[in-house]
């Protein structure tokens, strides 16, 4: 089992809890986890990119002049990629599919062990709540600094009936929110530190067992 501190908000310690080491504990696999990494990132590209090829050129496509006996260097079409306004060869095109596929076991896994890598690296922060008296920033400015993840990358990961308390995150640099059973590969490398709440943690928990089920 692995034996982890639970703070308020004020950054005070509350309680110990113990994770289950088969579901945080997992070890490193740097492959996997680039792989699925390279995957989530893939399938977020947007195509916006793109050229006309010859046939999406506007023009005629009769020849210009004969092929012979004019001196001038022979032709097919107005529309040919040699000459100005003609066709883009090879061009970037927005109908080109980026996405790579992962399967669903690599994924979990994936998150798993991301988020043992974190617990390993001290950097995964349990508070006993992500409720805010106020939907104020300034509460959680206040909170990141009592935390010591002021000015650092942070994702704060809610429990369901939490999220509403949400708000308090918007517009300050470097923190994101999620619900914690969406958690991905993505935010958890991404992000140096990991705030979630009990809640949120219970919840990923159940995500984990059904997962091994």
């Amino acid at each position: 089992m692995i034996q982890v501190a639970v703070t308020n908000l004020a950054g005070k310690k509350v309680k110990d809890i113990t994770l289950s080491e088969a579901i945080f504990g997992l070890p490193s696999n740097d492959v996997l986890l680039h792989q699925v990494y390279v995957a989530l990132a893939a399938n977020e590209r947007q195509t916006i990119a793109h050229t006309k090829d010859r046939s999406e050129r506007a023009g005629s496509g009769k020849k210009p002049w004969k092929q012979k006996g004019t001196g001038r260097a022979r032709v097919g079409e107005v529309r040919n990629p040699v000459w100005r306004k003609g066709g883009v060869v090879f061009g970037p095109r927005k109908d080109e599919v980026y996405g790579k596929d992962t399967n669903k076991k690599m994924r979990q896994k994936a998150v798993m062990i991301a988020l043992a890598e974190k617990i390993r690296g001290q950097k995964l922060l349990i508070v006993d709540s992500l409720v805010f008296a106020e939907m104020k920033t300034k509460l959680w400015r206040d909170a990141r600094v009592a935390l010591g993840v002021d000015y650092k990358s942070t994702v704060l990961a809610f429990g369901e009936e939490e999220f509403g308390n949400a708000a308090v995150t918007r517009n300050i640099p470097k923190t994101s929110n999620t619900l914690a059973v969406n958690l991905n590969v993505s935010e958890l490398l991404n992000n140096e530190y990991i705030v979630i709440s009990e809640s949120g943690l219970g919840a990923l928990t159940k995500r984990f067992q059904a997962w091994e089920k």
